[in-house]
């Protein structure tokens, strides 16, 4: 009888994980994608000419680009954070609000990822564009520099990272603002890569990594559209680290008038 439990019990979690990989993979196929913006040049394109995958999403935000350049110039680990899932990369919560002390950013910082770690700034057009850059050189430059000690999500985060590329690699991170009718914004975010690695291991290792990226992705452009719009997106899960920054400009919320009383 308790074989036949854990049978059906192991079966349960084995469709239950196929569903979600395979409606997770389906999701990724569409949301956020536009073939025109898939198609078109974006900067930072020239610093990787053969991608081995290239990830185009798009989405439009409420407000004018000026009002969403200040989320991105202040994302990073030990900064605002991703707005992304804040159990995998970072040790915090992201900021829902913007912190003046962390708006001057330029060609040639690093935008964190990690302690000593992260993206280089490669391309920076105020309210327009921002290109992030990584590669194996700078992992080991950065590595060989002395930092504290990285959380245990973030070590687990690395150690996968690792798995699927391993070796060289060149990757780029590019976010643009497009100006919409209606004071709107389209925020497009592109993640490039090349590998020299080739071959079924190779597909199978760039699937997975995909279908990771799209799923950080989509709630960090989802994350950043609620807080730009004034709507914080909450994770009540991540509760251990009960985080507020210092001198910040709260994001007016959302309040909805009650109904008035019936007659």
């Amino acid at each position: 009888m308790l074989r036949r439990i854990l049978i059906g019990g192991a079966g349960l979690v084995a469709a239950t994980a196929t569903i979600t990989v395979v409606g997770t993979r389906r999701a990724a196929r569409t949301w956020g994608i536009d073939p025109l913006e898939t198609a078109k040049p974006l900067p930072g394109d020239d610093l990787i000419a053969d991608p081995t995958p290239s990830d185009t999403r798009g989405l439009e935000i409420a407000a004018p680009p000026e009002a969403v350049w200040p989320w991105l110039v202040q994302m990073g680990y030990g900064r605002a954070g991703w707005y992304s899932y804040d159990a995998i990369d970072m040790d915090r919560p992201s900021a829902h609000e913007l912190v003046p002390e962390l708006q001057r950013l330029a060609v040639g910082d690093l935008m964190p990822t990690h302690p000593g770690g992260g993206f280089l700034v490669k391309e920076l057009e105020p309210e327009q564009a921002l290109v992030l850059y990584l590669d194996d050189e700078l992992v080991k430059q950065q590595a060989a520099k002395p930092a504290k000690p990285a959380s245990v999500n973030l070590k687990a985060t690395s150690a996968a990272l690792e798995t699927m590329v391993p070796g060289q690699f060149r990757a780029t991170w590019t976010f643009v603002l497009e100006p919409r009718d209606g004071g709107h914004t389209r925020l497009i975010e592109r993640f490039r890569i090349a590998t020299p690695m080739t071959g079924p291991i190779a597909e199978m290792l760039g699937g997975f990594m995909g279908l990771g990226v799209f799923v950080m992705v989509r709630r960090q452009m989802l994350g950043i559209q609620a807080r730009v719009e004034g709507r914080w997106y909450p994770q009540r899960w991540f509760r251990p680290w009960r985080y507020r920054t210092t001198e910040t400009t709260p994001v007016e919320p959302v309040i909805t008038a009650p109904a008035p009383a019936p007659a």
